[in-house]
């Protein structure tokens, strides 16, 4: 497993926190400037006009966010996944990773708009839940047996259920579309891309 020099302190998390915050805060002072121009946006479809995809989108879209709830879970979730891998990790591969699953939510999420606009569904996608899910999922799997208490419903749940019991759910509600308004496919693009890294991480490690 790749570990590197820096400190053991969770600098980068600190320093995406208050990134996600100080974006959100510029996000409400623009309007809609932010959204049209960093939100992640589907490819181009005939005969709607729509700002256009640009290649920063897949990771520009994840410092923004849809209200102060969906800013303040993200960054709870960052918090508190975040800052245990990238003590375990190391700060240098620790962003690797989040920005992995970030640019592979992002691609995942844009297959599934672009297909949704064509039918003439359009919207941006914003949030940084991808790179939060593939943080998630790697949690469950250095610390699968670390108890979390939930507190909807009230129960306490070892980590490696709690992943397992969640990708589930957002794999159903992405293929039923019964909870809209939320990126599943970004968060599932998000656990698949973080999931591959760690196995090449564990496969280079073991070939050593």
């Amino acid at each position: 497993m790749p570990r590197d020099n820096s400190s053991n302190l969770s600098f980068v998390t600190q320093t995406l926190l208050i990134f996600n915050g100080a974006m959100f805060l510029l996000e409400i002072y623009t309007g809609g400037q932010f959204i049209d121009k960093l939100a992640l946006w589907p490819f181009s479809v005939p005969g709607y006009s729509v700002p256009q995809f640009q290649l920063w989108q897949l990771i520009s879209y994840s410092f923004l966010h849809g209200g102060p709830m969906h800013l303040l879970l993200n960054m709870y979730a960052l918090w508190l996944f975040g800052s245990r891998m990238e003590i375990e990790w190391g700060s240098k591969s620790y962003a690797f990773y989040y920005f992995v699953c970030v640019i592979g939510a992002g691609l995942a999420q844009l297959i599934v708009a672009t297909l949704a606009a064509r039918s003439g569904t359009i919207y941006p996608t914003v949030g940084a839940s991808g790179g939060v899910f593939g943080l998630l999922l790697a949690f469950g799997l250095y610390f699968p047996n670390e108890r979390l208490i939930l507190i909807i419903p009230p129960v306490i749940i070892k980590a490696k259920w709690f992943v397992l019991i969640y990708g589930l759910i957002e794999l159903w509600a992405g293929i039923t579309g019964s909870v809209a308004g939320v990126a599943h496919f970004a968060h599932l693009g998000g656990m698949l891309f973080g999931f591959l890294l760690i196995l090449y991480w564990r496969y280079k490690a073991s070939s050593n």
